[in-house]
């Protein structure tokens, strides 16, 4: 079979596994933002392609730890920030316009969906738009602390370094040790980016209203995650547990492949796009 031949009957395959369920519980990670040019975490076979992300203990441990956190995301944020949603995203924002999302979840923290125009995005692990102060509560738009911090850390600024996944880089100095932390401005305490961290467990109220979205689905699919994280995971386990089918578009590896109703081995933008022009085509000749 010809590559084009295999990627025919996949798009179709697609398609007509939303044909048939019309009400979609959507899950994306970070596959989608990849055209994004914003780094994944995993390899074609769900392995890291870095060294793990921070942990909230590593974080709430030292200051060391802190400095480390905050002076490479000084370097990585403005990628993440300036990002901007690519045909992926635009074609799940369409699907929803349609009508046929129950929910779109995603474990990104990028923010491109809402950028894209989707609209009740549940952020399972939180937006990298804000950080929260962990003594006062207070919220600060992370524009503002990114001023902050390289008004402050000259030393640093300058640097290139080569990005990785969610506003991080791959960079290693003495001068961290050196590196000027952001505080709150209400009350001097810790600032923490209003993200879940590894360690850390996603707020229960996200959960709960995502599996609401399940219940109230045909089915789920599943866009560019490997789900090796459980927080993302576990929803195919429901979906199971409920008896929905479950089809995922990833490239590589998932840890749910043995449970999967459906595997779409493509790129998300061609294949997202190619499902919706398709949708809206037909949609348009049965007016």
């Amino acid at each position: 079979m010809q590559p084009w031949q295999a990627a025919t009957e996949a798009g179709t395959a697609l398609y007509e596994f939303v044909q048939r369920h019309p009400r979609l519980f959507v899950l994306t990670g970070a596959g989608i933002s990849t055209d994004s040019g914003i780094p994944g975490y995993r390899d074609a076979r769900g392995q890291w392609q870095r060294s793990p992300p921070i942990t909230l203990q590593a974080f709430l441990g030292s200051h060391a730890g802190r400095q480390r956190y905050w002076a490479r995301s000084m370097l990585g944020w403005p990628l993440a920030g300036q990002a901007r949603p690519n045909e992926a995203h635009h074609a799940l924002a369409r699907l929803g316009a349609q009508g046929r999302l129950t929910a779109l979840v995603t474990q990104n923290v990028d923010g491109l969906h809402q950028r894209a125009g989707s609209e009740g995005v549940i952020e399972l692990h939180g937006s990298l738009a804000s950080a929260i102060c962990l003594d006062c509560g207070a919220s600060h738009d992370r524009a503002g602390v990114q001023d902050w911090l390289m008004a402050r850390n000259a030393a640093l600024r300058d640097v290139i370094a080569a990005p990785a996944a969610d506003g991080d880089v791959h960079f290693e100095s003495p001068l961290f040790a050196h590196f000027e932390v952001p505080a709150c401005g209400h009350c001097g305490g810790i600032l923490k980016p209003d993200v879940v961290f590894f360690g850390e467990s996603v707020p229960r109220a996200r959960v709960d209203a995502a599996r609401a979205a399940l219940a109230a689905a045909d089915a789920m699919l599943v866009v560019g995650s490997s789900l090796m994280v459980y927080s993302g995971y576990r929803f195919c386990v429901w979906a199971g547990q409920m008896g929905k089918p479950v089809a995922a578009l990833n490239l590589g590896t998932t840890r749910a492949d043995a449970m999967l109703a459906l595997k779409v081995e493509a790129g998300c933008a061609p294949a997202l796009r190619a499902l919706v022009s398709r949708l809206e085509q037909e949609a348009a000749g049965c007016r």
